[in-house]
């Protein structure tokens, strides 16, 4: 026998540690997320988010100024902190109404459409709530009427351009003779003066000092704001009317979702009726009359654009308040409602061509200018 050399056993290598990293201090991990937190914040205020905070406070310096106008005409009254109070609520007060109707206006215009029947939904619907058959069921009645109303006719809007294939503009302007019509047939071209003492006291009472309208108002803005922002609804609406065939293949029924825009513009304009019979405690087929055009040009100062896809609710009350403001102006110095009329077609003018201007094309011009020059 011969001795057998053991064969010897290969050793396995050890794998190889990867090098471990020097420790990082806590102090030096906060500082980048501030920095890279900071820089997200500036690029999105330079960015698209931040436009509709930029405009609105542009539309804050304009009532500013608006203010400081007032303060240098009528001095003797703005000195006094008492008038100043009472006449912010005054201006509250007369933008409430419109504001409402606005919201709703602000929903359709966003969605891509366009409704001037406002105004006369809002007439039909006083006009309606406040019959004798209606007051006979009480204030409870006649606010489920005026809404009912609303509702209905903007029902018929959405389904004439939904699935009628109306041109908006179209369809709402029939709507707007039709429902005067039908307003001066109801009320027999008479005066109806409400009598439940219930509707007539909104407009007049208080609560801690502040007019029930405003805080009708105040609910309306912040529901709208809510639907508009925090709901799968508002993101649907921007979608289409930033761009129907994508919303469309997207899965969005975008037939039914313009109908539902155009009704919940006529849930607002019932709302507003109530508070119109409220202040007039009465109802009129000539009441809201221009309202339409008051929501639109609003919507349009605070930056909705009339071609669809974008617009706030803030921006929209604003531009309530804006237009409030400049009729509450005029009026304190005696200035004539036609040349208030000509200062708000100027401010109209210059908030569409403010839209049309391409702030970002200057921009990439100026930065591919700067790059052309450096090399």
């Amino acid at each position: 026998m011969s001795d057998a050399t053991p064969t010897p056993t290969a050793t396995p290598e050890r794998a190889q540690l990867p090098a471990q990293s020097p420790p990082v201090d806590p102090a030096e991990t906060a500082v980048a997320s501030d920095k890279a937190g900071s820089t997200g914040r500036l690029s999105w205020w330079r960015g698209d988010g931040g436009d509709g905070a930029k405009r609105n406070l542009g539309l804050i310096g304009v009532l500013a100024a608006l203010i400081v106008v007032g303060a240098v005409t009528k001095p003797d009254l703005y000195g006094d902190p008492n008038w100043v109070w009472n006449n912010v609520l005054a201006i509250l007060q007369l933008a409430s109404v419109v504001g409402v109707v606005t919201v709703g206006m602000t929903f359709v215009i966003i969605g891509g459409g366009i409704d001037l029947s406002v105004g006369a939904i809002v007439a039909l619907a006083g006009v309606w709530c406040t019959t004798v058959a209606t007051q006979e069921f009480g204030a409870a009645g006649m606010i489920f009427t005026a809404i009912v109303v609303g509702i209905c006719v903007g029902l018929v809007n959405g389904v004439l351009i939904s699935y009628g294939k109306l041109v908006p503009f179209i369809a709402t302007l029939a709507m707007l003779v039709a429902a005067r019509g039908l307003a001066a047939s109801i009320s027999n071209k008479q005066t109806q003066v409400s009598s439940s003492t219930f509707i007539n006291d909104i407009a007049a009472r208080k609560i801690l000092g502040i007019p029930i309208l405003v805080y009708i108002l105040g609910a309306v803005v912040v529901a709208g704001w809510i639907l508009l922002n925090r709901t799968t609804f508002g993101r649907r609406t921007i979608a289409v009317g930033g761009n129907p065939e994508a919303a469309r293949l997207a899965g969005i029924n975008v037939r039914r979702h313009t109908m539902l825009l155009y009704a919940l513009s006529g849930l607002c304009c019932g709302i507003a009726a109530i508070m119109l019979t409220s202040q007039a405690t009465s109802a009129q087929a000539a009441m809201a009359n221009l309202y339409e055009l008051d929501a639109i040009a609003a919507a349009i100062i605070g930056g909705t654009l009339l071609s669809g896809g974008r617009g706030t609710i803030v921006g929209s009350l604003l531009g309530v308040i804006i237009f409030a403001t400049i009729t509450n102006l005029f009026a304190i110095n005696g200035l004539s409602i036609e040349a208030q009329n000509m200062v708000k077609g100027g401010i109209i003018v210059a908030a569409v061509l403010v839209q049309q201007f391409q702030f970002k094309s200057v921009t990439r011009l100026l930065a591919r200018n700067r790059v052309t020059t450096a090399t």
